[in-house]
């Protein structure tokens, strides 16, 4: 077959399918999974702050399927089923920042569900939060992350006044403070 007649086919990309205590129960195709009414699953949300105590937020790119353009943490994502959500979240930011954090905790979870009325999809998940420090500079992938920004906690209130941002960011900033607080030493007012 010519190269131009080659047909190109993708592996679906899967998601953990999990009850609402966070164990796995199966696994579903991570567009599928985003339909209304949604199912749960699992997911990981990364907060990486400069040695200033400042929080990076990315603005998603505009080619992605889901929150296209809308500030959000650092790094959001899934891990594939059976792929450890630690191990999950250091692959997407790497992949996503092209950096590696000096320091990543885990920081809990927290489970929701939060329609986005913008693309009509469900973010039904149950997240595993990572906070930590970064030391080295970011290189975005451009077709993952349209902008990055380090804030300070004013800094980011002011830009939630004025700029959209991804339906997840306030429940999983909110569920993730404690530990950012302990990374930052409690001196950046988070």
């Amino acid at each position: 077959m010519p190269e131009s007649e080659a047909v190109v086919t993708a592996e679906p990309i899967m998601v953990e399918l999990v009850d609402d205590g966070g164990r796995t129960i199966g696994a579903a195709e991570k567009l599928a999974a985003h339909q209304r009414p949604g199912r749960l699953h699992r997911a990981f949300s990364v907060f990486l702050l400069d040695p200033a105590g400042r929080l990076l937020l990315q603005r998603r790119a505009l080619g992605k399927y889901h929150s296209p353009g809308v500030w959000s943490n650092t790094c959001c994502g899934h891990p594939f089923p059976d792929e450890p959500p630690f191990l999950a979240a250091a692959r997407r930011t790497a992949e996503e920042l092209g950096v590696a954090p000096a320091l990543l905790r885990e920081a809990g979870t927290v489970s929701y569900h939060h329609p986005d009325p913008a693309s009509g999809l469900v973010e039904r998940e149950y997240n595993h939060l990572f906070a930590g420090v970064l030391t080295a500079p970011v290189r975005p992938d451009p077709a993952e992350v349209a902008e990055t920004a380090f804030v300070t906690p004013e800094e980011l209130e002011r830009r939630r006044a004025e700029e959209p941002f991804s339906a997840w960011f306030v429940t999983v900033l909110d569920a993730a403070r404690p530990v950012i607080r302990e990374v930052t030493g409690g001196a950046a007012g988070w």
